[in-house]
């Protein structure tokens, strides 16, 4: 029994996720007792990165986001990687999902270059997040507020820079989602 309890999350992600940045935050929530979904771009399995070029695990898809709906979930879980990042942000049903769960308060966890999805799905503005260095600056012209924490917390939105901020990013994703 965990603070979780009957919570259902969502992961997206797809190729190129930073693995740690998947399985670490997947591991605190399923810890607390929450379910999981891995939702994906395509059905089969995701290949997994260690720093962007180092192929390690592959991970089943439970969905794709084009069939999940936004209402089914407690909390979402943004993992990073560059590449998974790139791809998430210019599908349009993934732009369309994060809306929703941004018009519905759900709360989200966005770590390292998940918050590109946030640019492109249009919920950056007037936010305060944090994310890898390298992406700062597209979040300062969506009119995002960017500071340099290991984790950030604006109203449900939780984010953090890199895999160095995972022990404080999966502590507060399980906080927010116990709201």
């Amino acid at each position: 029994m965990g603070i979780l309890d009957g919570k259902r999350i969502a992961i997206l992600a797809t190729d190129g996720v930073e693995q740690v940045e998947l399985t670490e935050p997947r591991d605190a929530v399923t810890a607390e007792g929450a379910r999981t979904e891995l939702l994906s771009l395509q059905d089969g399995k995701i290949q997994a990165m260690n720093s962007d070029i180092e192929p390690v695990d592959t991970f089943a898809v439970d969905r794709t986001v084009a069939e999940a709906d936004p209402a089914d979930y407690d909390g979402v879980l943004l993992p990073g990687g560059t590449v998974n990042g790139d791809k998430l942000r210019v599908d349009e049903d993934v732009r369309a999902f994060v809306r929703a769960v941004f018009d519905a308060g759900t709360p989200v966890g966005a770590i390292c270059h998940a918050p590109w999805t946030l640019i492109d799905a249009g919920v950056a503005d007037g936010r305060t997040l944090t994310a890898f260095p390298s992406i700062r600056t597209d979040l300062r012209n969506a009119g995002a507020t960017v500071v340099d924490e290991e984790v950030v917390v604006d109203g449900a939105l939780v984010t953090s820079r890199d895999p160095g901020d995972l022990p404080a990013f999966c502590a507060a994703v399980v906080d927010a989602f116990d709201r």
